[in-house]
């Protein structure tokens, strides 16, 4: 049976009218002309459209000629490399379609920077998470983060106010698109970024319902919770922030180099970067500066020679071509990307910081707040896993700790049952208060004020850590708790734990939520459970009624 789909790369061109000679006169023309592009006009899709086709040929390969003088034998080989870009306009928006090296053809400037993320992180399964590209804002770092069978999202450490995520990939919730409906039970995976990698209806009654399908989810579907801080970081839009900003760095264009600039790879052309062999850099000049890696330094000078209130502008208008072979520019290029994308600054204005990435600013500590309440909100489920009794003022917390386990089979008290601190022997360690039948540490608090929680979460920090990283605490609690049992083996011997449980009384709060948390203590616990998220382990928060009624008896 012939295929249904195939798996495709669609951009959304947002600032191109929806015609036929729109589209055409969006693209390259020069570079279209290299290639011998050809333009045909589809008509079985019925909506305006346009496609080129287009093959890059080499009548050598590039590693034939210096191959023959290392080695001495002369070999040749050829290289043929098709592209074609298929340009539709759908309900008024237009959509590019690359296939092999079309995605050349198309130029960075059309393309939607956020619009393959933007259906990520609504339709995307956000515990099957294969992979991650993010930046971290002023650092010029990025970090590219690979789970191929798929992972809860906080695993790849991307949730941070100041990282700005560019590209996930994952599987796909149950999605009514072509593909879903001929996949049988098999997951379908996707690659969001500035582009969409995912399969689409090869048909054109198919491929015209699955690209509405993907304006619906982006258009009105919400974020699914898990992903939605990727959304809380975006780019500064006030013009008249802008403006200080823009000129600000134009005047900083214009010092001698002292090291506030730096390098950063755009995201979408990590692969490129990593197979080019030659770049072309044109700023504000008819001949191209030749090198074989990025030239921070030929960049700066080139901005440095403009005019007062032209240097960044030069740098928008600039560009950097990525070729696979130096002598075959023309038909070997991999990437054209705006000169000014591969710049990292910061510039403050009066108390706030700012910086420069990609060609856009965004304030650090923006989304700070935001990021905080959405991560500690998280951590309340409005159906508890585990639910304790009161605890009364009159009870200590071992006390109150005995009481839970001895009227719960299965449960163990471990408060005051410590470790040896292996980085101080004198000291000890509680691992936990309470631990459940499935491995789930308890973590149990009565507090007054923020200092007792803060110790609350660093215990908890400091519990998982070394039942991760060190081989005697875990022998030690697996004895302490097979010790407890009588004997019987309650844990395997290389115990680690999956989730914990912050259990909290904080008195005069009638019931716990996320704004009946103390303001420092909203900060901590966010920082804590981002941590732990890392490591892989699972955090839930949970409150403990106040009994006001009569005490427990006294112990016989």
């Amino acid at each position: 049976m012939a295929a249904k789909t195939a798996v495709r790369t669609v951009y959304r061109l947002s600032s191109v009218a929806p015609t036929p000679e729109a589209m055409l006169d969006a693209l390259d023309a020069e570079l279209l002309d290299s290639h011998g592009a050809q333009v045909h006009t589809p008509t079985r899709l019925e909506v305006p459209a346009v496609y080129l086709t287009c093959g890059m040929e080499h009548t050598e390969a590039p590693w034939c000629e210096p191959m023959s003088r290392t080695t001495g034998i002369a070999v040749t080989e050829g290289v043929r490399r098709t592209a074609a870009v298929l340009l539709l306009a759908v309900d008024g928006t237009v959509y590019a379609i690359g296939c092999d090296q079309g995605y050349r053809l198309i130029p960075d400037r059309l393309k939607d920077k956020r619009f393959g993320l933007s259906f990520a992180i609504r339709q995307m399964d956000p515990n099957l998470i294969r992979g991650a590209v993010s930046k971290s804002l002023g650092q010029a770092r990025t970090d590219i983060s690979l789970v191929p069978g798929g992972a809860p999202a906080p695993l790849l450490g991307i949730r941070d106010h100041s990282r700005i995520v560019r590209s996930l990939g994952g599987y796909l919730d149950n999605l009514p698109l072509t593909r879903s409906r001929y996949a049988r039970g098999k997951a379908v995976s996707a690659q969001g970024g500035s582009g969409l990698r995912v399969a689409l209806g090869i048909e054109p009654e198919d491929l015209l319902a699955d690209l509405r399908t993907i304006a619906q989810i982006c258009r009105d579907d919400t974020p699914h919770e898990e992903l939605e801080f990727v959304d809380h970081v975006v780019p500064v839009s006030d013009f008249a922030t802008l403006g200080i900003l823009d000129r600000a760095l134009d005047d900083r264009l214009g010092q001698p180099a002292d090291g506030q600039i730096s390098i950063s790879v755009p995201g979408e052309h990590q692969a490129a970067h990593a197979e080019a062999t030659t770049y072309f850099t044109q700023i504000n000049s008819r001949e191209a500066y030749e090198s074989e890696d990025f030239c921070l330094d030929y960049v700066l000078s080139r901005a440095r020679v403009a005019p007062s209130g032209q240097r960044l502008k030069v740098l928008r208008e600039g560009t950097v071509t990525l070729a696979g072979d130096r002598w075959k520019r023309a038909t070997d290029t991999l990437a054209v990307t705006r000169a000014v994308n591969w710049l990292e600054t910061g510039i403050p204005i009066g108390s706030r910081r700012f910086f420069l990435m990609e060609g856009e600013w965004y304030e650090a500590g923006s989304a700070y707040v935001e990021e905080c309440a959405a991560t500690v909100a998280a951590l309340f489920s409005p159906s508890p896993s585990v639910v304790l009794p009161p605890w009364h003022a009159s009870e200590s917390e071992n006390s109150y700790n005995k009481k839970v386990a001895d009227d719960r089979p299965g449960w163990w008290c471990l408060d005051t049952k410590n470790v040896t601190n292996p980085l101080q022997r004198r000291d000890q360690v509680e691992i936990c208060d309470l631990l459940l039948p499935d491995g789930t540490l308890v973590l149990v608090k009565r507090a007054s004020g923020s200092g007792p929680l803060s110790h609350l979460f660093s215990q908890a920090r400091v519990a998982v850590e070394l039942l991760q990283e060190s081989a005697e605490v875990r022998a030690q609690f697996v004895e302490k708790v097979a010790w407890l049992s009588g004997g019987k083996r309650i844990l395997p011997e290389d115990f680690a734990p999956k989730r914990i449980v912050l259990a909290m009384l904080l008195k005069n709060r009638e019931t716990l939520g996320p704004e009946s948390i103390f303001c420092f203590s909203q900060i901590t616990i966010a920082q804590t459970a981002k941590a732990l998220a890392a490591r892989g382990v699972a955090v839930e928060v949970i409150g403990i009624p106040e009994s006001h009624g009569e005490g427990p008896s006294p112990a016989p």
